[in-house]
């Protein structure tokens, strides 16, 4: 016996005469394949955009427990003058700072000033203040109404990036303080720090820290500051940039071709088979 390989073909062709062409069978079809492309536009949308796995765990996201974070703040103050404004650091290591003064710029801006600074804070509970406790001349009001520019802990991201990335790392973007008539005011801000991991298919990675907050304020016995209180979660959250693998692109690009030219077939053989019943009616050829 001699071998054919054309006997495996499960695709027979049938010769062309024998097919009958109808106008809704080629509706049907048009309809196929626009919504093939349709679909395959869409998953191949998909499979070209990123989007970011997160998990959480119970570590700290640097082995080097002496490691400080990097804090970064601007802030306006409204009504004071910046010979006055400093910046105090303390935590529950014993470090007590008045007046830190290295990576502090401070610009008047009409009747106020803009305060910022750079520095490094240990990874324990402690705080922060914006307060006149450093100056030697002290000023004649203790107005310390403000705006928050921004605040961030740890590596600085990039605006697109933080645009991109869930999360809440500058929680106190553009926040202003609330407007009371007393001007003797102390504001607390209550922070809870989570440091985070981020991964991202270029291969760059950055190791920022979220943030929350609570706000309050009041008068108090001593002169008016705006304090910053901390304390870091045990849980990391680490987000990684995932893209579709390409072999689930394939498989739904077969599912929708396969999945749509079968549905159309059946409807155009119902349509067809249908249509062919009524028409035998009508002419009396049922039997």
């Amino acid at each position: 016996m001699q071998f054919n390989l054309r006997s495996f073909d499960i695709y027979r062709k049938i010769p062309k005469d024998l097919t009958q062409p109808t106008t809704t069978g080629a509706v049907i079809s048009i309809s196929s394949i626009l919504f093939i492309c349709f679909l395959v536009i869409s998953e191949a949308a998909a499979f070209l955009n990123t989007e970011f796995s997160s998990q959480m765990f119970v570590t700290s996201p640097s082995d080097d427990a002496q490691e400080r974070i990097t804090v970064r703040i601007s802030i306006v103050v409204h009504s004071m003058n910046c010979q006055y404004l400093g910046v105090d650091i303390q935590d529950d290591m014993g470090r007590h700072e008045v007046g830190h003064v290295q990576d502090v710029v401070k610009t008047p801006v009409s009747d106020g000033c803009r305060f910022k600074a750079k520095f490094s804070i240990n990874k324990v509970p402690g705080n922060f203040h914006i307060a006149t406790h450093s100056s030697k001349e002290k000023p004649s009001h203790g107005n310390m109404k403000h705006t928050v520019e921004y605040l961030s802990f740890g590596d600085q991201l990039p605006q697109a990036v933080e645009d991109e990335v869930p999360g809440s790392f500058n929680a106190l973007k553009e926040r202003t303080s609330e407007e009371r008539s007393d001007e003797m005011l102390t504001h607390d801000y209550f922070l809870k720090i989570v440091p985070s991991k981020l991964e991202f298919l270029s291969g760059k990675a950055y190791t920022p820290y979220q943030y929350t907050y609570a706000y309050r304020n009041y008068r108090g016995l001593h002169a008016p500051a705006i304090w910053f209180r901390f304390d870091l979660s045990p849980i990391t959250v680490s987000y990684v940039e995932k893209r579709k693998p390409f072999y689930h692109f394939l498989t739904m690009f077969c599912a929708i071709i396969g999945g749509t030219f079968t549905v159309a077939s059946i409807i155009d053989s119902m349509i067809f088979t249908t249509h062919s019943y009524f028409k035998k009616a009508e002419i009396g050829k049922l039997g």
